[in-house]
């Protein structure tokens, strides 16, 4: 495939993942661990940022993730990924998670997170990155938005608040 160096369209990356949510991964209440959703946040924001960069990618920070409804065992968890936007070396992933009771079919939004993945060269060090190419007015709307979060993120670490 050739190599467009002006970026890639978000849908070229744009991946999902799912498991079943079994009772090793299960706290006192019958609810997937936050800890094992976690994991399987960060795994589904690497894949994304994978396929876009076509380098080995390293999780810089995780932002906003919010737990909304729990996951119970039994349940089908699936997560959905893309990058939102690259900053040169640095993507921003977004990943959500619906949890589907395979019985009657319902589906709940567990949570979503935003990650930021940093491309590494072959040398371990960090490597720019293509740029993404929005083109849907979602894709568009969560690449401005992008933008705000790292401006957020910039300022409090210069203001040595994090």
């Amino acid at each position: 495939m050739e190599e467009n160096t002006a970026g890639k369209p978000v849908r070229e990356s744009a991946s999902e993942y799912a498991e079943l949510a079994l009772p090793t991964d299960a706290n006192g209440l019958g609810n997937l661990l936050g800890g094992k959703v976690m994991h399987l946040v960060d795994l589904a924001g690497a894949m994304a940022a994978m396929r876009h960069a076509r380098m080995t990618v390293v999780t810089a920070a995780v932002d906003s993730l919010r737990f909304h409804h729990p996951a119970h065992i039994g349940d089908l968890v699936m997560l959905s990924s893309s990058v939102n936007r690259v900053f040169h070396t640095s993507m921003e992933v977004g990943v959500k998670v619906v949890a589907e009771n395979l019985l009657t079919g319902e589906r709940v939004h567990t949570c979503s997170a935003y990650l930021t993945f940093v491309a590494l060269d072959e040398k371990g060090k960090a490597a720019p990155v293509q740029p993404v190419i929005p083109e849907t007015e979602t894709e568009k709307k969560r690449y401005r938005e992008a933008g705000e979060r790292r401006e957020y993120r910039l300022a409090q670490r210069n203001s040595g608040k994090i």
